[in-house]
């Protein structure tokens, strides 16, 4: 599926969250979509899990 249509999509599901359920639903929405995205980042491979857990000294090596 194309990046646009994906970001379509994802812009509607958070105005009809935003419209139907209030700003804390568009909160809910948009954090949920947040945390998907790393998690199907994250099954694709394009993450790594130590991504995440390193400290500051290992990231400058």
């Amino acid at each position: 599926m194309n990046m646009a249509v994906v970001g379509m999509i994802a812009g509607m599901a958070l105005g009809f969250a935003g419209y139907f359920g209030g700003f804390g639903a568009f909160l809910l929405v948009a954090a949920l979509g947040a945390v998907g995205f790393v998690v199907g980042r994250f099954l694709e491979g394009d993450l790594e899990l130590g991504d995440f857990f390193r400290s500051r000294d290992e990231r400058r090596r």
